[in-house]
């Protein structure tokens, strides 16, 4: 019976310590854990106690486990695809998602400047080097990921877990292009040599401690993305007002043709 107890016990240790990790972004819905015999050896339990502790996370719903292994569940996507549908189709979601984030992010990187433990700024650090990298090729496709995981690290280095996961929806909402385009974004002229330099100022600003610094750096961010997504909208509808201009021949009797 004592043994029982203990070893429900550790079932319940093993599946907070988990469930932290979970909690604070450290495992990342989608990511697969490690296979069992080796998971165990890291934690330094018995495969059976792991196996429990598993069991009530499952219980849970924050894992799930199948044939390729147990991966950290999708719970987000509760909320995210919904979310994406109802948000879809409104012309009003880009400008309140900019509202958002303008009273959202600079807080958080001002916060981050304060509370970033050394390997957090690692992380940034190691993000703004790919992303440098990045911005030496052609395709921006590899930038702009690199972009999306730089403001994680940030939202991460903020400690805060409901910004983080608030954040994190948010994040896939615009993989989705929910709010705008963002490869159209980086491809417009002179665009990504701006957001390099803004980014390169806000994680400098966040790794320097400098929390002023990091909170001017996020504002003027998110303004000249805004500003720069209304640009490049105004420019579609003019474009589309041109192209009117010149099917209306086929609308109109007698219209010039040419």
């Amino acid at each position: 019976m004592t043994e029982h107890i203990r070893a429900a016990r550790l079932a319940e240790t093993i599946a907070q310590h988990i469930q932290t990790m979970i909690l604070e972004g450290v495992l990342r819905p989608g990511e697969k854990l490690n296979p069992e015999r080796e998971l165990a050896e890291t934690l330094g339990v018995s495969r059976p106690s792991l196996r429990d502790g598993l069991a009530l996370l499952e219980q849970k719903g924050l894992l799930v486990t199948g044939r390729s292994g147990t991966i950290v569940a999708r719970f987000l996507s509760t909320l995210s695809d919904p979310l994406a549908a109802l948000l879809a189709d409104d012309e009003r979601v880009a400008a309140d998602y900019f509202e958002y984030r303008l009273s959202i992010e600079p807080h958080a990187t001002a916060l981050a400047a304060r509370r970033a433990t050394d390997p957090d700024r690692e992380a940034i650090r190691a993000c703004l080097d790919r992303m440098i990298a990045a911005h030496r090729c052609e395709d921006p496709s590899d930038e702009s990921e690199s972009d999306v995981a730089l403001h994680r690290c940030v939202y991460e280095a903020a400690h805060n877990v409901l910004l983080l996961h608030i954040m994190t929806v948010l994040s896939d909402l615009m993989r989705k292009n929910i709010f705008y385009n963002r490869e159209q974004l980086y491809r417009r002229a002179g665009v990504r040599d701006a957001l390099l330099a803004q980014h390169i100022a806000l994680g400098e600003a966040v790794i320097a401690a400098d929390p002023i610094a990091a909170e001017q750096a996020a504002a003027l961010h998110v303004r000249f993305t805004e500003a720069t997504i209304n640009d490049l909208r105004m420019d579609e509808l003019r474009h589309a007002a041109a192209l009117r201009r010149i099917d209306r021949r086929d609308l109109v009797a007698g219209a010039a043709k040419g």
